[in-house]
């Protein structure tokens, strides 16, 4: 049996959620991709779906194996393009839409660029802190930071996002440094009031029995909290406390002296940068060019501090 087809039909089961559905998009019998889900579990020696008669599941390493496979279809439908295309333009109109934060500082600027490499591309940005449908509102692709919802979307990782407990010298001066995540408590913690990702509070790598760790959340009190993120990025730089903020929303102010991290060695795992499509059998020239572009200026060691450079 084919094995990239095999790797195909997890795709398409896992994103779609029943094996019905799948076999439905694809044209063919449910027994039939069930039988090349069940040779690809027996090849691999793994568990990768949990099926029921009411629902599918994906196991732990389903969950990593999808990541890698939607990764390896992606790559592989950009060779085979980029062969078809040949001497091809990319031409049309890119819509991408980023959250308003992260999308003001680390997206925007990168447009006119892709523009100026490919002037028959025209593009439109949309900054929107909601989840926004790419297919029911038109748009190619999104930016998305953090943990991503299951979807359908095909999504490819262009960075890592890490968290970070940070003050200005003056603030920490004045109040003295946290030693451990126990010690916000006397502090005047700045939060974030609305922002789903955090109503569990701070996240930190904790120590636990047999030298491993573990992630726990801690909840921050402060005289201050507010649903903008640039809002508590004023305040902490104006020294009225300690904020929780990724390291694309510091990285600068830090190499500049102007914040200072605290709590470095409790910092979690990062989690992901991600550009998210829809599942298509052939990408546009213009998309595809547009996750390579930027992919290559997140993976610039220097940009996240300096910002873009042409």
């Amino acid at each position: 049996m084919d094995r990239l087809k095999q790797l195909e039909s997890f795709v398409a089961i896992a994103t779609r959620g029943s094996l019905t559905a799948a076999a439905k998009a694809e044209g063919v019998a449910p027994a039939i991709m069930g039988r090349r889900l069940d040779a690809l579990e027996e090849r691999l020696g793994v568990k990768l779906l949990v099926r029921t008669t009411r629902k599918l599941t994906l196991t732990h390493e389903g969950i990593a194996f999808l990541e890698d496979c939607q990764r390896l279809l992606t790559d592989l439908a950009n060779v085979e393009a980029s062969v078809s295309a040949g001497g091809v333009k990319a031409t049309g109109h890119l819509r991408v839409t980023a959250p308003a934060g992260f999308g003001r500082r680390h997206v925007a600027p990168l447009l006119p660029l892709y523009h100026a490499r490919h002037p028959e591309v025209t593009a439109s940005l949309n900054l929107s802190d909601r989840l926004v449908d790419l297919a029911g509102e038109g748009y190619d692709c999104a930016i998305r930071v953090g943990d991503l919802p299951d979807s359908s979307l095909v999504s490819v990782r262009v960075a890592d996002n890490r968290r970070l407990c940070v003050a200005t010298p003056e603030y920490l001066r004045r109040r003295g440094t946290p030693r451990h995540p126990s010690d916000l408590a006397q502090h005047d913690c700045l939060t974030l009031s609305s922002e789903a990702s955090q109503t569990r509070g701070w996240a930190f790598r904790m120590p636990v029995d047999g030298g491993t760790s573990e992630v726990m959340h801690f909840k921050p009190g402060g005289p201050l909290d507010c649903s903008d993120g640039q809002v508590l990025h004023d305040w902490c730089l104006q020294g009225w406390g300690i904020a929780w903020r990724s390291t694309w929303e510091v990285e600068a102010e830090i190499a500049a002296g102007r914040l200072v991290p605290v709590l470095e060695e409790f910092a979690a795992p990062p989690n992901g940068i991600y550009v998210v499509f829809q599942q298509r059998k052939h990408l546009a020239l213009r998309v595809r060019l547009w996750i390579d572009f930027v992919k290559h200026h997140y993976e610039q060691a220097d940009f996240w501090k300096n910002g873009v450079s042409r």
